[in-house]
Parts: C-alpha cells; sequence; structure tokens
C-alpha cells in the first residue's frame, strides 16, 4: 500500500483537535493518550479507500 501525502496531509487535518494538541501537552500521560487517539484516525482514515470527510459540509437529508 502507498501511502499518498496529500492523504496524510488529509487525515492529519481531521484528526481530533484534542490529539494535534494534547501532542505537545506537558503531562506525559496525555501525550500518550493523543498519541494513541492520533494513530487511531490515521489507521482509520488510511484504511479507507481514499474518501475524505469534509466536517465544515452540511449533511442533507435526501
Amino acid at each position: 500500500m502507498t501511502i499518498d501525502p496529500q492523504r496524510l496531509a488529509d487525515a492529519l487535518l481531521t484528526a481530533p483537535g484534542w490529539t494535534r494538541v494534547g501532542l505537545t501537552a506537558p503531562n506525559p500521560r496525555v501525550r500518550q493518550r493523543a498519541i494513541s487517539g492520533l494513530a487511531d484516525h490515521l489507521c482509520d482514515h488510511l484504511s479507507k479507500p481514499g474518501v475524505v470527510e469534509d466536517r465544515e459540509q452540511l449533511r442533507l437529508p435526501l
């Protein structure tokens, strides 16, 4: 499996905010939880076949 840099960037941008902020936390326990959360999100995002969900897009009922 080839990881496209754009897909990786999209995965990082759609990661929960607390995981990105938590990487810089002074508490090692918070950093570890943030790393685990970010890794889970990246694995989940990259295992999907190239679908990028835009959180700013409103879902319209059909």
